[in-house]
């Protein structure tokens, strides 16, 4: 199994809390297989897979994917949502994200926070739904999304909600948001959970959720950190 991750109890180490942050980074994809990946849908009607996507010159809006490569692509729209056997609490995420020409998807933390992904590139006006965009709560301040086919860095600096029993006590906030270097969001509070996540209910700790139902996607280099 793979560690779990923010979810110590006061009985295991009363000196931190039930909110305990991890120890060191953790690698959820292993870069070779899905192993410790849960999808919404039956594998057989997957478009999930590990290989090397680029983009296809003889249609932009597409994924040219072939064997032998280390990242996680949704090779076609219409898939499904893919998720961590893990679950985490506070954390940094970081993870490394390419789509083809006018694709979308999306960073769900603990499975029910989104963090937008879409081909915003050169676009002068942001709205909610544009890359960077916290979904249903705030557009990004600037335009950090570089060409289809290019890798994007974000950054994510999550604190989960608080709980007193099934009491919820404190709602969850995106710390810090930085994609390709820039900062687009600080302290975001979120009232609710984004529709489309993993079952809909806010908890004290949850998987690191990607989109898989609309287009294609490609993902690398995925490391959660401590929050400190």
């Amino acid at each position: 199994n793979l560690p779990q991750i923010g979810v110590r109890t006061l009985e295991e180490d009363p000196t931190l809390g039930p909110f305990a942050l991890p120890a060191e980074p953790v690698k959820p994809f292993n870069r070779k297989d899905l192993d410790g990946w849960k999808q919404k849908g039956p594998t057989a009607k997957s478009h999930l897979t590990v290989g090397t996507a680029k983009l296809d010159p003889g249609n932009p809006r597409g994924f040219i994917v072939t064997k032998g490569g280390h990242e996680l692509i949704n090779a076609k729209g219409g898939g499904f949502d893919f998720y961590t056997e893990a679950v985490f609490g506070d954390a940094v995420f970081e993870v490394e994200v390419m789509v083809p020409k006018g694709s979308n998807s999306g960073i769900y933390l603990m499975g029910e926070y989104e963090v937008q992904i879409l081909d915003s590139y050169g676009r002068k006006k942001l709205g909610g739904g544009d890359m960077g965009a916290i979904y249903g709560a705030a557009p990004p301040r600037v335009n950090a999304c570089k060409k289809p086919g290019e890798w994007q860095k974000y950054e994510i600096h999550f604190r989960a909600p608080r709980f007193e029993g099934n009491k919820k006590t404190a709602n969850a906030r995106l710390l810090k948001v930085i994609l390709n270097g820039q900062l687009l969001h600080e302290n975001v509070e979120m009232k609710k959970a984004t529709p489309g996540g993993v079952d809909g209910k806010e908890k004290a700790v949850g998987p690191l959720m990607f989109q898989g139902t609309h287009g294609p996607v490609a993902y690398r280099n995925i490391v959660i950190k401590p929050l400190k």
